[in-house]
């Protein structure tokens, strides 16, 4: 017989330490050999990523010990930090970006001795060089990659180019070492790919003011015999069509993801469009007709997205296989893994439990390896056989640290906004095995609005999700208008509106809850990171919904964020998401949280990173000054070594037991698992 106690006051045995332990995913798959590699959070080693070797007798073992941290800082989020190819007298040869430092390296893991050795030099200049998305050319002694290179000491002082690394260690210690591939000057660029003949590379750019959600461009370029590109053009793209991924068939046509129709769709250029030499026509008519005759669609007419937003450079979406099929991971709001067919348009869906399959896919022969979860499994190495479609996992499998009983059973919603839009999100509902609370109590619950903004709240089992739905508070997450999933549309309602649609349909969602009985309209709070700070801060000054509110690592004062007080990626984002400032600087007072500080009523905790670029401290402690003596209860933890999301177990512990003793204090229930959370006015 369950036990009955009020909710929020159940007992777990999620605690705090366990879900730092599962928090972050395998990122950036590869195939070496007959292996599958990846990179895997690693909390309780400093918030290291290691890279981690799946060996064909299904063993996993770190390719380098600590404190090695393989992982990018291009654009501040990163891109893919390694690459590997086999070495002439057997074994891999593998190159790696360095955290600390963001040098080059290059380990030969099986041959004894071996250690790392540099190969690309350090900087005087800002933050050094970066590089992300590497491809080694064994043929050339390279490895090509987007080299970030800073010019002076802004954030904004940067440049960003294709380029090739030496091998043999030359240019360790020489920046002139370094051989810069092409001089077209975007702004921002991913690595390129080389077509199956090798005669042709493609590449997707961009410039201020412009996401890459918003428009790019792909570029195509013939390969000298030298290894460098000439006759630079452009192809399908423009402002308002987002390209996300370029991928070489073996056939060499080019493959694009493409949002010309409004959703990111698999699009095919044929080889005889992109003869040597021959440039885009400047007679083409502009416009989304235009750019789609030039491509040709392989599955028209699906209304659902193939691609997503470009946060990290070479995230992959699809990926050929050798007899014309291609893998592709689509969608709207989950995602599953499947097989297109070009010829008829077909998508086969591989079979199994997972609702989200991540941006990382690797082609081995007939296997497809991607990276994927479910609302009742974490992210895990999957292999999908073509040939039979057979699934299984093949490395970080999930393991269930507690009895499942504790996990919530979400449901994935629809609500009605304002206007009568439509609103996704997905209701964590509080559940336990063995306690239930009194009849006549409704739940509170708090609503996560996520970070990006243009991302969405995967529907896959979370502990930091678990840790409150397991002690009876409910959990709502909203996939607000710009979130991506949805179609172009949709996440085009965030244009020039952030800090009111975002905030409106948070609102709407928490006010659903609760007038149908699913949650305490007393007892509902508002959490999120990033943007998601931002929305919560707003929201705490914009209506009285909630209880209380947590604040991770946010943007506060958006004027200057749009001018020198965030990295260089996202320092024209507010030109779409609020308008340029010199056209509208009424949106960025009226909306800003640090200029109505004044505003905000309820209890609130602040989380932030010393060491972020990002979202830097400074905006933390000017909306705290404009806060103090006010009488509005509030706590303050500011985290050493953390920069824009937590990495550190100890950190993600101490940030979590702090937002759940916020909630027991400010929903009025008891509970002494945590330490209680000193609050200032």
């Amino acid at each position: 017989m369950a036990s009955t106690g009020a909710y929020g006051s159940w007992p777990s045995p999620i605690d705090a330490a366990l879900a730092a332990s599962h928090d972050g995913r395998p990122e950036y798959l590869g195939t070496v050999g007959a292996e599958v590699w990846w990179t895997a959070p690693r909390p309780a080693e400093g918030g290291r990523r290691a890279l981690i070797r799946g060996r064909a007798d299904g063993t996993e073992e770190s390719v380098l010990p600590e404190p090695w941290n393989v992982r990018s800082r291009v654009i501040e989020y990163g891109g893919h930090p390694w690459a590997a190819a086999d070495r002439a007298d057997g074994g891999p040869l593998v190159v790696f970006v360095h955290f600390p430092d963001q040098r080059l390296y290059a380990v030969e893991p099986d041959r004894p001795g071996s250690a790392p050795r540099p190969l690309t030099p350090l900087s005087p200049v800002g933050d050094g060089l970066r590089w992300a998305d590497l491809r080694i050319h064994p043929e050339r002694g390279e490895v090509w990659g987007v080299l970030e290179e800073f010019t002076g000491p802004r954030p904004t002082d940067v440049r960003r180019v294709i380029a090739a690394v030496p091998l043999d260690g030359s240019a360790a210690d020489h920046r002139g070492a370094v051989r810069e591939l092409c001089d077209d000057r975007r702004r921002f660029v991913t690595g390129p790919r080389l077509s199956p003949d090798g005669r042709h590379a493609a590449w997707i750019a961009w410039d201020h003011p412009a996401m890459p959600w918003d428009g790019t461009e792909v570029m195509l370029a013939d390969v000298t015999e030298h290894g460098t590109f000439a006759g630079v053009r452009s192809v399908p793209g423009g402002p308002d069509e987002s390209v996300c991924q370029v991928e070489w068939a073996p056939d060499g046509s080019l493959l694009l993801l493409t949002d010309a129709d409004g959703w990111w769709a698999p699009h095919r250029v044929d080889a005889d469009r992109l003869s040597a030499g021959a440039p885009a026509d400047p007679d083409r008519p502009a416009g989304p007709a235009a750019r789609r005759a030039f491509g040709t669609p392989l599955c028209p007419g699906r209304e659902e997205e193939f691609g997503g937003p470009l946060w990290k450079i070479g995230l992959q979406w699809c990926h050929p296989l050798e007899n014309g099929l291609i893998a592709v991971i689509h969608g709207t709001g989950t995602t599953a893994l499947g097989i297109l067919d070009p010829k008829s348009g077909e998508v086969a869906d591989a079979v199994g439990p997972w609702t989200e399959w991540a941006p990382a896919l690797a082609v081995q022969g007939d296997r497809v390896i991607g990276v994927a979860a479910s609302p009742r499994s974490g992210y895990e190495i999957v292999e999908l056989d073509t040939r039979t479609g057979h699934t299984r996992v093949v490395g970080a499998a999930h393991t269930d640290p507690v009895d499942p009983a504790h996990y919530p059973e979400p449901e994935a919603r629809v609500f009605t906004g304002p206007d009568g839009r439509e609103i996704h999100a997905h209701i964590h509902p509080p559940s336990h095995p063995e306690w239930t609370a009194p009849e006549e109590e409704l739940p509170p619950y708090v609503v996560w609005a996520h970070g990006g903004p243009t991302s969405r709240a995967p529907l896959v089992l979370d502990l930091e999700i678990a840790y409150f739905t397991s002690r009876g508070i409910g959990v709502a997450e909203v996939n607000y208008g710009g979130s991506t999933g949805y179609g172009r549309e949709y996440r085009d309602r965030l244009r020039g509106q952030w800090g009111v649609v975002d905030v409106e349909d948070c609102a709407a969602v928490a006010r659903a809850l609760a007038a149908e009985g699913a949650a305490d309209p007393d007892r509902i709070a508002v959490r999120g990171g990033s943007a998601g700070g931002w929305t919560t801060a707003a929201s705490l000054i914009a209506n009285d919904v909630y209880a209380c509110g947590t604040i991770l690592y946010p943007v506060l004062d958006p004027e200057s964020w749009a001018t020198d007080e965030t990295h260089d990626f996202e320092s024209r984002y507010l030109d779409s998401l609020l308008g340029p400032a010199g056209e509208f600087p009424d949106r960025y007072r009226t909306r800003s949280p640090l200029l109505h500080a004044d505003r905000v009523t309820a209890p609130f905790l602040l989380l932030q990173g010393l060491d972020d670029v990002i979202c830097p401290p400074a905006q933390s402690e000017r909306f705290l000054a404009r806060v103090a003596g006010r009488g509005i209860p509030h706590a303050y933890l500011a985290f050493e070594g953390e920069s824009h999301g937590f990495r550190r177990a100890e950190t993600m512990i101490r940030a979590l037991e702090a937002e759940l003793a916020l909630y027991a204090r400010t929903f009025g229930v008891p509970r002494t698992d945590v330490p209680p959370l000193e609050l200032t006015s």
